[in-house]
């Protein structure tokens, strides 16, 4: 296996910060917003920038969190059993806007979970999709509404988002 970095710590914070400006564009007073992290990074990066839009706008928005193990349409071919974990979400889910987050989209089956354990909780008003890497391929007709970066890959290659909060640093890699 090799690794290539696709982007460094330095460019990890800008596209944080873009990411922030674009929400904070759309949503100025983050009225009826709350940012939902599918776990596990997608948690960590809806928590880094709730922290960025409280900067930017003086609110900070609630925050969820949503394992989707559950929901995976593949878990019956995965060995032993699926591994549910918590998932967390701020009362009033209904008539919010839910910015859904998660570190890398690939085929979409991740979000249609996601989507699909979301509206377990309630019904919103809507749902945007932020994700930190595009790296195309879908296999479902989903597509972010937010994209940190847009990288492309072979369908055999792995993308692997390295956080400060999870792994000790930031960094995005490309693994062939």
């Amino acid at each position: 296996m090799t690794a290539r970095s696709l982007l460094g710590k330095e460019e990890v914070a800008a596209v944080f910060e873009e990411l922030a400006a674009r929400l904070s564009a759309s949503h100025p007073d983050c009225e009826n917003l709350v940012l939902v992290g599918i776990q596990r990074r997608g948690a960590d990066i809806a928590s880094r920038l709730a922290r960025l839009l409280a900067a930017k706008t003086g609110r900070r928005p609630p925050l969820g969190t949503l394992d989707i193990n559950f929901y995976r349409d593949d878990w019956t071919s995965i060995e032993g059993k699926p591994l549910i974990g918590p998932s967390m979400m701020p009362a009033g889910v209904d008539d919010s806007v839910i910015i859904l987050v998660d570190d890398v989209l690939f085929t979409g089956r991740t979000v249609r979970a996601a989507l699909e354990a979301l509206l377990d909780y309630g019904r919103p008003r809507a749902v945007e999709l932020l994700v930190l890497i595009d790296r195309g391929h879908r296999e479902l007709p989903i597509q972010a509404d937010y994209v940190g970066r847009a990288v492309s890959t072979a369908r055999e290659e792995h993308v692997d988002v390295l956080l400060v909060e999870r792994d000790g640093e930031d960094g995005v890699r490309l693994v062939a």
